[in-house]
């Protein structure tokens, strides 16, 4: 089967979408897979390791052209920008079966829906997709990154008290915002990517710090985080990776698509909070 991946990767969007695409890439082991990305500002192409198409545009009959040419038979859209009726376009002109990565519960035309959140809910799908639509829905769909099995089962020091990785991208800048916040007295591994529009402001600041340890396109995520006592995260794809390795976390909500994994983290008791509290985080680590 020939596979093509539609997504993208910038500073503003962030590199979630390509990183949970790379793990259901390997679920196809035996079939052609490529991606078709706009070389966005900040985005990771150089990091995808398969034939990448470079678009010029997010139009429809731009790809459309593309998936022709290349014989496509399934395309895989994880794309907020793309919607039902963009989907339908593609099915009927080209004949493809289309899964589609979706995590707000928004309409699509497709052939297979994936939302793998933990917090995934196959009801609210109701009206939204096909009747005949398969739904994948829930923790036994997670996407988890073979680095994060491997490294569960080995054991290592506790090197940091924090590790925090607030998205690839973090516009928010909310990183920083924490560091300023907490004392020198603590061992901080920060993870971040070369998207990262407030990269040389981070660098600047920990450059004096000799508590803190800064990860720029890290390809030890699994063993950092497996070397840390508490983590500090986004309610994201991240939250999967840091339950899987039972690491202690608390979750800050950035973006607004975060908001159905915040509120079932919240509903099931775990440390989520909607800003930065270094006073909270005092009760929650003694810190």
């Amino acid at each position: 089967m020939n596979i093509l991946i539609r997504a993208d990767s910038s500073s503003e969007i962030g590199m979630g979408h390509i990183m949970r695409d790379l793990v259901l890439a390997q679920q196809y082991p035996n079939d052609t897979v490529q991606f078709a990305s706009q070389a966005l500002s900040g985005n990771i192409i150089d990091h995808i390791p398969y034939p990448v198409h470079i678009l010029s545009s997010n139009d429809s009959d731009e790809l459309i052209a593309f998936i022709r040419d290349e014989k496509i038979d399934r395309v895989v859209f994880d794309h907020y920008g793309i919607d039902d009726a963009y989907e339908k376009k593609v099915r009927e002109e080209t004949g493809v079966s289309i899964l589609c990565l979706d995590d707000t519960y928004e309409r699509h035309h497709c052939d297979i829906l994936l939302n793998h959140n933990i917090s995934a809910d196959k009801e609210r799908y109701s009206g939204l997709v096909p009747e005949q639509c398969e739904l994948r829905c829930g923790a036994e769909y997670t996407l988890i990154r073979d680095e994060f099995k491997v490294e569960k089962q080995i054991q290592r020091e506790k090197l940091y008290d924090i590790f925090i990785a607030m998205g690839g991208s973090d516009p928010t800048n909310t990183t920083l915002g924490i560091l300023k916040t907490l004392s020198d007295d603590r061992s901080i591994c920060v993870v971040t990517t070369s998207g990262n529009p407030h990269l040389v402001e981070l660098e600047s600041f920990v450059k004096e710090k000799k508590n803190i340890t800064l990860e720029i396109n890290s390809k030890q995520i699994a063993q950092l985080l497996n070397q840390s006592r508490l983590a500090i995260i986004t309610p994201s794809v991240m939250v999967h990776e840091v339950l899987f390795m039972e690491i202690p976390f608390i979750a800050i909500k950035t973006a607004s698509n975060q908001e159905d994994l915040f509120a079932y983290l919240k509903e099931k008791n775990y440390s989520v909070w909607e800003e930065w509290n270094v006073d909270a985080l005092a009760q929650f680590y003694n810190a």
